[in-house]
């Protein structure tokens, strides 16, 4: 039985100031009322410009980020979800309430912490006395966008409970099966310097994620330009929503009518294949890899204004998209070899289809 977020009662469980401190905010803020949003918004855009609409409202907020931007929106309209591995300061949360506050989406946020329970994210029955029957309290993983934030401080049982919803976007609970919305994204974060007290992510849960990158530093000017902006105010306080629902999941199906050819299909399998014998590799990139990589070359395809994919969108996706799924044997590793260099190497070796 398919369950709407705004049709169960917020547990008071995941309530600001709840248990374990779990921030779980029904709706991310906006400015204006769904309604308005609806009224003000054109009801039918094509594809591309409400990509373009997206980028532009986005890039109001990050500054200097349009590379990560742009990766972004290529596995939000393909379907896939992202994990960003960068440091503390860098505008990871501040990318994902953009994005939703673009979209008049529902935005949750968790806080992963060492205590925190499946049941935490998932949701729980609670008996009610009056009714005799237990009542199905939905967690806050009933949203459109969910933030996992520092997702490896988390136990390895919960971090698992992503994994039924990342890949078939529908939970499990007590024997019956929860539908989640049709616009579901998972956006989840780690800091790569705090290895005390976490949980690194198993090869199974990194590979739900199509994308992993980081956003880096930006350039001394762009980060004065980021200083000037929020003198008084926080840029994404003015953000209001330039699409709507209905333009997302238009936008979504139109990616899936972006042309592959049989060649570029080939060129996509042979690349990740050679990752499985590459040199020093242990466990090289999964058909999952494959798939993902054609999916977010097709939506940057689309973002590009070209009706087919082009070798250079999937050579320009190929490292966030195949390199974490890989493992290196220890002798590679202590060698100081990275994922990230071996699927260069690939890209430069492997010949592309003209």
């Amino acid at each position: 039985m398919a369950l709407a977020f705004e049709q169960i009662p917020p547990s008071p469980l995941y309530q600001k100031g709840g248990r374990r401190g779990i921030l779980a905010t029904g709706r991310a803020r906006l400015p204006r009322s769904e309604s308005e949003v609806h009224m003000t918004t054109p009801p039918h855009l094509p594809p591309r410009e409400t990509l373009q609409k997206i980028t532009a409202n986005v890039e109001k907020v990050m500054r200097g980020q349009s590379a990560s931007i742009r990766r972004l929106l290529a596995a939000f309209a393909s379907g896939g979800h992202v994990l960003l591995e960068d440091y503390p300061g860098t505008g990871k949360t501040t990318l994902a309430k953009a994005l939703a506050l673009s979209i008049g989406a529902r935005f949750t946020r968790v806080q992963f912490t060492p205590d925190l329970l499946p049941s935490d994210i998932l949701g729980v029955s609670v008996y009610d006395q009056k009714a005799q029957a237990f009542h199905f309290h939905a967690g806050p993983i009933f949203t459109n966008i969910l933030l996992a934030d520092e997702i490896n401080r988390a136990s390895p049982r919960t971090q698992s409970a992503l994994l039924e919803a990342m890949a078939e976007s529908q939970i499990s609970i007590e024997g019956t099966s929860h539908r989640l919305e049709e616009l579901f994204f998972v956006v989840a974060t780690q800091n790569p310097v705090e290895f005390r007290g976490t949980y690194p992510l198993p090869e199974a849960q990194m590979d739900r994620f199509a994308l992993q990158f980081s956003l880096g530093y930006v350039p001394p000017e762009v980060e004065v330009s980021i200083l000037s902006a929020q003198e008084r105010s926080h840029p994404i306080d003015s953000i209001v929503a330039c699409v709507s629902m209905e333009n997302i999941l238009a936008l979504r199906r139109a990616v899936k009518e972006i042309r592959v050819s049989e060649e570029l299909k080939r060129y996509v399998v042979d690349l990740v294949r050679e990752t499985r014998s590459a040199p020093g590799v242990q466990l090289g990139a999964s058909p999952r890899a494959s798939l993902a990589l054609m999916k977010a070359a097709q939506a940057l395809a689309l973002l590009d204004g070209h009706d087919f994919v082009l070798p250079e969108h999937v050579q320009e996706l190929a490292i966030p998209t195949v390199a974490h799924r890989m493992v290196l044997d220890p002798q590679a590793r202590f060698s100081g070899t990275t994922t990230r260099a071996i699927v260069e190497d690939v890209v430069r070796k492997v010949p592309v289809p003209v």
